[in-house]
């Protein structure tokens, strides 16, 4: 005895709304009979219609181009996509995309040169207060280095832990779904300000000072790290928000800064810390995280405020 399965028992099924199978019912694309009280009674060849209907359209098929793979079943094909019509449609479909890809191409690269150019002109314009920024004069050559103590050796090939960072932009980053392409995060311990006062010896611990020239010198070079491409760009520390929104506007970076307050990355291992009297902070370094997963660290950062020219410099020995 054939099996009949009402509206609800099939969007259950197949993942969809009853309202988007009379959908496909409008479009004559299933055609499901009537029971005595006026139900909607699909057989199972109208399920297996709907489920391939639902997953070709999931792909980008509109609805309206899907007769071909209706046909194609109803004919008896246990597969939608086993006549040359369907074949057809997939190859529509493709060439569709393929130039959506060519248009959406050209316009990032447009926008990227806009962005380029706009970076370049605020790097002009914070010269000027740059130059009398107390926290911004040049480092001084007598600092001491940092030696690598191999605290980030095992960094490289991990997947970042699941994650959620709030940034400066108020959103929440979740560090382990950054997204396709390469990712540039650089890490700092604290910056100054004229209302907090550093950790007595902060100039005497190897790569502590420096991190604001290094938030400009990534900032300085926001556009050629784009150009090289960086996708996405972070700063993080372990600042309060507000404190690193003040940051970030004080010194008008083009990207957000991340906070990791509670210190979750150096608990899950990831990232290596130092002390300074009652004062925890990340040590300095750099992530290149490609498809989620680090790629490539930079550790140690010194010194600070030229380290975005070593970026560049990786990325183009190193083209995706």
């Amino acid at each position: 005895m054939e099996q009949f399965f009402r509206s609800g028992q099939v969007a259950d099924e197949i993942g969809v709304s009853p309202k988007a199978l009379r959908g496909y019912e409008q479009l004559g694309l299933i055609v499901p009979s009537r029971d005595t009280n006026g139900y909607r009674l699909y057989d199972r060849q109208q399920v297996a219609a709907a489920k391939q209907v639902h997953q070709l359209n999931e792909l980008g098929i509109p609805l309206r181009d899907m007769a071909p793979f209706v046909d194609c079943m109803n004919s008896g094909s246990i597969h939608a996509d086993a006549c040359p019509s369907s074949l057809a449609e997939y190859r529509r479909a493709v060439e569709r995309i393929d130039r959506t890809i060519e248009t959406l191409t050209r316009q990032r690269d447009a926008l990227v040169g806009n962005l380029a150019v706009a970076s370049r002109r605020l790097m002009g314009e914070m010269k000027e207060l740059d130059a009398v920024n107390p926290n911004l004069q040049p480092l001084p050559a007598d600092l001491p280095a940092p030696e690598d103590d191999g605290a980030a050796d095992h960094l490289a090939g991990m997947r970042l832990p699941p994650v959620k960072l709030p940034s400066t932009d108020g959103d929440q980053v979740d560090l382990d779904d950054l997204g396709a392409g390469r990712v540039l995060i650089y890490v700092f311990a604290m910056t100054g300000s004229p209302e907090q006062d550093m950790p007595d010896g902060w100039d005497a611990i190897p790569g502590a000072r420096g991190c604001s020239p290094h938030n400009c010198d990534v900032r300085d070079h926001y556009a050629d790290l784009i150009q090289a491409g960086v996708r996405r760009v972070f700063g993080l520390s372990g600042q309060p928000v507000a404190y690193q929104q003040a940051l970030a506007e004080a010194l008008r970076l083009p990207y957000p800064l991340l906070t990791d307050e509670r210190m979750l990355l150096a608990a899950a291992s990831v990232l290596p810390t130092f002390s300074s009297g009652d004062v925890t902070a990340y040590r300095r370094l750099a992530l290149i995280v490609r498809d989620n997963v680090i790629e490539h660290v930079f550790y140690p950062v010194f010194p600070a405020d030229r380290h975005a020219q070593i970026v560049l410099d990786w990325l183009e020995a190193h083209p995706e």
